[in-house]
């Protein structure tokens, strides 16, 4: 256990260092680029950015979910297994603008907590760096794709595994909408001869996150769809899809941005997934956002 977490705690660190090391050389990336290129016609509004993983900002994002209850139905004749009870989240990006591209590293660490046995630990670290050539960000909305990496987490809550793989993005605002996709897909890193035998690859499910938000005029209210992530396996062919919508408040400041929300989840579709399908599921969530340039 104690080489799993100090494993754990060395990529936390080298994930911190690198984060220090982009802070340091932002600047004058920042300036270079203001001098080389002038801005789209178009420019997205610092509400929108607020909510948009995209943009060239820092982002600190707090969130805290709560899943009370689960589906207990059959799964192949067994009943299905329940979920954790809750996590505490914090996910970090640090935008790198270059010349020709922006890169925004992204790493997200979560805490579970399984009431039922009392145990509770570290899940699977996922860190990833989307990549948004100047050629894909049209000014109210941008596309991206970067690789994707998921470090072991504690066993009690998680996978004892590394992953790698990519992800992939599209986002668009057209004036109070703000609306996109996030995908995902990686592998487990383990040799295929060595898979248990109900086991038939080591590939991890699609992970498809398509959302929708509409802004109440400059209120700063805003409604959209919740953090949906649609889940497909490859090797059983099931699928499992979340349902539900968040509620929020962006508070636009002259340096920086809040963006508050609380949301509900349940699950829509889900009899032919064999894992844990939430029944009701509750979030709150801070996120704090530094547009790059801004002091």
């Amino acid at each position: 256990m104690m080489r799993k977490m100090n494993k754990l705690y060395i990529f936390l660190a080298l994930s911190m260092i690198f984060f220090c090391e982009i802070s340091q050389a932002q600047e004058k990336q920042t300036t270079e680029q203001q001098t080389i290129e002038e801005q789209p016609e178009e420019t997205q509004s610092e509400a929108s950015k607020a909510m948009d993983a995209t943009a060239t900002q820092w982002s600190f994002q707090f969130a805290y979910q709560w899943m009370p209850e689960y589906y207990e139905d059959q799964v192949n004749g067994e009943p299905r297994q329940p979920g954790l009870d809750n996590y505490v989240q914090l996910r970090v990006v640090a935008p790198i603008p270059l010349k020709s591209l922006t890169i925004l590293p992204r790493i997200t660490i979560r805490h579970y907590e399984n009431v039922g046995n009392g145990k509770s630990g570290f899940g699977n670290t996922e860190l990833f760096a989307l990549i948004i050539p100047k050629i894909t960000d049209w000014g109210t909305g941008r596309a991206g794709i970067g690789p994707l990496v998921t470090a072991p987490g504690d066993t009690d809550v998680a996978k004892d595994e590394w992953g790698y793989g990519f992800a992939a993005t599209i986002v668009n605002n057209s004036g109070q909408w703000f609306y996109g996709l996030l995908f995902t897909q990686s592998w487990k890193s383990v040799d295929p001869k060595t898979l248990q035998p109900d086991q038939t690859s080591n590939v991890n499910p699609l992970g498809i996150a398509p959302f929708v938000n509409y802004r109440f005029g400059s209120s700063g209210f805003y409604l959209g769809t919740a953090d949906m992530v649609a889940l497909y396996d490859w090797n059983t062919k099931g699928f499992y899809l979340p349902l539900g919508f968040r509620f929020g408040k962006v508070l636009v400041g002259e340096k920086a941005s809040w963006n508050f929300y609380g949301e509900y989840k349940t699950s829509a579709i889900y009899e032919s997934w064999e894992g844990p399908a939430v029944k009701n599921s509750f979030r709150l969530n801070a996120t704090y956002t530094m547009p790059v340039g801004k002091k």
